[in-house]
């Protein structure tokens, strides 16, 4: 995130603890625990970048476990969660993103164990390199997998949480372009939020 280590921390806990009141919220409904439990992810994501921080970047154990989150896992863990939750009739297309992020987490993963993963403080904000071959190819199956779900998942809240990513991945490829994965991680965090009143319209009643 920008600014410092303990904005990463102040947000990353704030954000967590909306996670932790989401999976609670959604307890009953199964389906919907994966997608609830993603402000949970990006909130401890954004509190290891703190240690990010505190490390002044570097290839260490939290730069990788950086890495392991922002890169294959968040590739197939939204357009599974999506899928999860979606209503039946959008289930269908909802494989495409599926595939792309499967497809997208496995080049990643094998690019992390394979390359090393670096992190430099640039000013305000985090900048990570891991020296991508064909890069653009997996930027774009990366935004199938993660914007793509959203937009195709049939429900409301999942398509406004969507385009606000969207919107985020524009501003911070705009205005951070060289620090693009880590300005975009910590915006999707804090509009991860709005996945808590998601979850309490569909929280079934008693």
């Amino acid at each position: 995130m920008c600014w410092s280590a303990t904005a990463d921390l102040v947000a990353g806990t704030g954000i967590a603890a909306v996670g932790v009141a989401s999976v609670s919220l959604a307890a009953r409904r199964p389906r919907d625990l994966p997608l609830a439990a993603l402000p949970l992810l990006l909130g401890a994501h954004q509190i290891i970048e703190a240690a990010v921080w505190h490390h002044d970047g570097g290839t260490g154990p939290a730069t990788l476990a950086w890495a392991v989150i922002a890169l294959p896992l968040l590739a197939l863990w939204v357009p599974a969660a999506v899928l999860c939750a979606a209503p039946p009739s959008a289930r269908r297309r909802l494989l495409i993103p599926l595939a792309a992020g499967a497809a997208t987490a496995a080049a990643l993963a094998y690019a992390l164990a394979n390359r090393t993963v670096a992190a430099e403080i640039r000013g305000h904000t985090v900048g990570y390199s891991l020296g991508l071959p064909q890069a653009e190819l997996i930027v774009v199956g990366y935004l199938i997998a993660t914007i793509g779900s959203l937009l195709l998942s049939g429900d409301r809240g999942l398509v406004l949480f969507g385009v606000l990513v969207a919107v985020g991945a524009a501003v911070s490829l705009v205005l951070w372009r060289q620090e693009y994965i880590s300005t975009w991680c910590a915006f999707a965090a804090v509009c991860s939020v709005v996945l808590l009143l998601w979850v309490r319209k569909r929280r079934p009643h008693p």
